[in-house]
């Protein structure tokens, strides 16, 4: 029986993937956020955990570091509707046995999905080229040097949000996403979010 856990804070996503697998004996864990996913990976073993990489109040990838801490050897999916080329190769330096774009075809979820239970890993096949040049000849961009909190504050200044939707979206205060902010502007050597937009667009960040 396949134990697949779903951790995204989309109902839609999770009913989804439950659908998938009607023809699969199979049980479901569902969590909508870091500390649900968390509570459900220490109550028990899951063949797979398929994790959003946006999760409001958390970033995927610091549950993500939770999870292997828990678990080493529970391989995690990741799920997202992000520029591929540069969380792909941070997720999976994070301990992640796939990613996948959420504009891809349930049957290559559900491919992906079977294919990591079996002990595979799985990058679809427009990522995959670029990911082995980029893991082969890492260039040495700005946005290399912040967080994963960092590269998401900057992908969502990026985006148009302002401090204050920023800060619910992520569950922060407003002065916490200026502190961000600032940290970011410092360590790209930018003064302004119009370069720091005009950046990411240059770069396929947003």
């Amino acid at each position: 029986m396949l134990r697949i856990l779903t951790i995204d804070d989309h109902e839609v996503v999770r009913r989804g993937i439950k659908e998938m697998f009607t023809e699969e004996s199979a049980t479901f864990g569902e969590a909508r956020s870091g500390a649900e996913a968390l509570a459900l990976v220490r109550k028990q073993h899951w063949d797979i955990a398929v994790l959003d990489i946006s999760l409001g109040g958390r970033s995927g990838l610091e549950v993500l570091t939770e999870i292997k801490q828990l678990r080493p050897r529970m391989p995690v999916l990741i799920l997202s509707m992000h520029a591929e080329e540069q969380y792909a190769v941070r997720a999976f330096k994070t301990g992640a046995s796939g990613y996948i774009n959420k504009a891809s075809s349930g049957e290559e979820l559900r491919r992906a999905i079977l294919k990591i239970i079996k002990g595979g890993q799985y990058v679809g096949p427009s990522l995959a080229e670029k990911m082995v040049l980029q893991l082969s000849h890492p260039a040495k961009v700005p946005h290399e040097s912040l967080s994963n909190r960092e590269l998401e504050v900057l992908c969502s200044i990026a985006s148009g949000k302002t401090v204050k939707e920023i800060a619910l979206n992520l569950s922060l205060s407003e002065k916490t996403i200026s502190t961000y902010r600032r940290r970011i502007l410092d360590k790209m050597d930018m003064r302004t979010n119009a370069e720091l937009t005009h950046y990411a667009i240059r770069n396929g960040l947003v």
